[in-house]
């Protein structure tokens, strides 16, 4: 969230920023600062009365001890009683409307965030190889269905629409690009594996920014009150939730493997098709906690992280940058990864790259401890796929298919997969 300091005093500029997302969540501010003024008028009379009472309850002290009648102070005594609680309840009140606004105000976009209404602002900023010369391309489903990689209809019978079933060696593509990703990630790039659970309280979706506003989104388990995780993010940043971090210890980097639950699949059509947008799918997530003046530095070298996966791969991809009208509701700044799939002619996102700057170590309430100033300071947080594995499966099939109606496996994941080619 927001720091409320920065909304008193900076009031304009961040309706500015806000502005630039567009839509009217920027007039939100006016009832924030409204909320926080009466809640702190409210504090400051009730501070006052509680002085006063301290102040007349001595004096009626000493009156009684001198025999005096104290019946009608003690009286007036008990209307500044009655006062002090109307005012606790209306800075309560005023205080968790306040809190109410601050959790669905989206993130300030950074400085250098391209300034865009949607989408088709968004620019390229590095192509990598060159889209691969595969003659009359098969799509994923159809190299699935022959080589029975995969079975959509079962997995309807079982669960419902958008939900894979992998089957012989495709199950086993699956594991080994899951396998692939952790161990690039771990031996080369230094980020400690974790293996979370696969359930969420609503504290750690509030952490990191799910929850208030895609609720809807989300699988809920009522009996329990916990949450499918939608994405590794989730589990893994809370790791720090209420925590305060040695200095020494940033950065500090992880990834985790888990399926992902997600209740939005997207209208059908051809974008959607297949394995493109499910209700449960794979992912190998990054997620690093440092320093603040060396997030942006991190951004890049996630990002990196993630695009080695694609270059090892052989997969020709471009990174773009979200303008200020296509950047999600948390992140001051995100890059996109999309991979070409030659069998949809399309570009597919595999991984989204963003830095939260404090706005989700408010939330989680996730410090450091400055060696100088000896305060306790707010964390960045990052996080990025490295990579999907269902868009990053239908790249690979369909980059990699031979006229004979095979997909050859490239080099780097043949130790995983135990073979050169699926056939």
């Amino acid at each position: 969230m927001l720091d409320i300091r920065l909304i008193r005093e900076n009031a304009p500029a961040v309706q500015a920023r806000l502005q630039q997302r567009g839509g009217e969540v920027w007039r939100l501010i006016d009832e924030v600062l409204a909320c926080d003024e009466a809640r702190r008028e409210a504090e400051t009379e009730k501070q006052r009365l509680q002085s006063e009472r301290n102040r007349v309850s001595k004096e009626i002290g000493i009156a009684k001890k001198q025999g005096q009648d104290t019946s009608a102070i003690e009286l007036e005594m008990r209307g500044i009683g009655n006062r002090i609680a109307e005012l606790d309840a209306a800075s309560a009140e005023a205080g968790a409307r306040q809190e109410e606004l601050l959790l669905s105000i989206p993130n300030l976009p950074h400085a250098d965030c391209p300034v865009g209404a949607d989408a088709d602002a968004n620019p390229v900023l590095r192509v990598w190889g060159e889209k691969p010369a595969v003659p009359d391309p098969k799509d994923h489903i159809t190299l699935g269905k022959a080589l029975r990689l995969f079975d959509f209809e079962l997995g309807t019978k079982i669960a419902g629409s958008a939900f894979p079933l992998y089957r012989g060696q495709g199950a086993k593509l699956e594991r080994a690009l899951i396998n692939f990703l952790l161990e690039l990630h771990t031996t080369q790039h230094g980020y400690e594996e974790i293996l979370p659970p696969y359930l969420v309280n609503v504290p750690s979706l509030i952490g990191t920014g799910q929850l208030p506003k895609f609720g809807d989104q989300l699988y809920h388990c009522g009996e329990d009150d916990l949450y499918l995780a939608p994405t590794a993010e989730v589990p893994v940043t809370n790791i720090h939730r209420d925590d305060i971090l040695d200095a020494a210890s940033l950065p500090i980097l992880y990834t985790a493997y888990t399926p992902c639950f997600r209740r939005e699949a997207g209208a059908a059509g051809v974008g959607t098709r297949g394995l493109i947008r499910m209700h449960q799918f794979d992912k190998v997530e990054l997620v690093k906690i440092v320093h603040p003046e060396q997030s942006m530095a991190e951004l890049e070298s996630l990002t990196a992280d993630a695009e080695k996966v694609l270059q090892l791969l052989g997969l020709h991809y471009r990174v773009i940058e979200l303008c200020t009208g296509d950047l999600g509701a948390n992140p001051v700044r995100t890059y996109d990864i999309e991979v070409w799939a030659p069998g949809q002619g399309a570009y597919l996102e595999v991984s989204s790259c963003s830095n939260f700057g404090d706005y989700q170590a408010r939330r989680l309430r996730c410090r450091y401890k400055d060696a100088e100033s000896k305060k306790n300071v707010f964390v960045h947080t990052l996080n990025g796929s490295g990579t999907a594995l269902a868009r990053l499966y239908v790249a690979l099939l369909e980059t990699h298919q031979q006229p004979d109606g095979s997909v050859r496996i490239p080099e780097p994941l043949r130790p995983y997969f135990g073979a050169a080619e699926i056939r």
